[in-house]
Parts: structure tokens; sequence; C-alpha cells
């Protein structure tokens, strides 16, 4: 099972930057979507951005054009880099694989999850 450790949290002003990074150890790390879903407190887990081997990207509607996430295979790595921060961005984000498509990692269930890291964007 692939290891997930995130980094790159913080708190920030409405209207700015951050960029979290993951990286993963384990073999064929090709094999797997990687992605990213965050998790304000009281709410579910939430889908953020997904990205395949192959760099086909999804992404939720409410952070469509603002965030975008990359993928360095030789290294291991993925990435997400936000931009135009508001409020309602704050939450955990959590870095997330999963053998194959992603639908099935958006499915939650079955995922391998990082550790978690804080955004916190302030108003």
């Amino acid at each position: 099972q692939v290891q997930l450790v995130e980094s790159g949290g913080g708190l920030v002003q409405t209207g700015g930057s951050l960029r979290l990074s993951c990286t993963a150890s384990g073999r064929a790390f090709n094999a797997y979507a990687m992605g990213w879903f965050r998790q304000a407190p009281g709410k579910e887990r939430e889908f953020v951005s997904g990205i395949t081997w192959s760099d086909s990207t999804a992404y939720a509607d409410s952070v469509r054009d603002r965030f975008t996430i990359s993928r360095d295979n030789a290294k291991n790595t993925v990435s997400l880099q936000m931009n135009s921060l508001k409020p309602e961005d704050t939450a955990v984000y959590y870095c997330a694989a999963r053998v194959g498509s992603l639908a099935l990692l958006r499915t939650i269930v079955g995922n391998s999850w990082g550790q978690g890291t804080q955004v916190t964007v302030s108003s």
C-alpha cells in the first residue's frame, strides 16, 4: 500500500495562494490516480481535484479555474496550486491515492490517505 505525506498548508488571507505537495512512497506510482480531498469542521470529506498517470484531471466546480493539480511521476509527487483562496476553502486537505481511475478515487472508500494538512483562509 502506498504511503502519503502532505506538506504546504498554512494561514493565508483571502485572495492569496498556497501550494500543497504530497509525496508517495512505494512502487508503481504510475498505477495510481492521485488527488486531493478536503474536510471542513462539521462537514463530510469532499473531492477537490484528481489526476491520472497520463495527466487527465478533474476538479470540483467550487475550485475550477482557481486550483491546478499536477504530478511528477519521476519524483512520486502530486501538487495542488491554490490561487484566489476564499474563506470557504478553509479545511483540512488530504492527499489520496487509488489504483485505477479518477472515478474510483472519487468514491473515497478504498483510498489510501495522507495525514492531512490544515489550510486556513482569513477574511
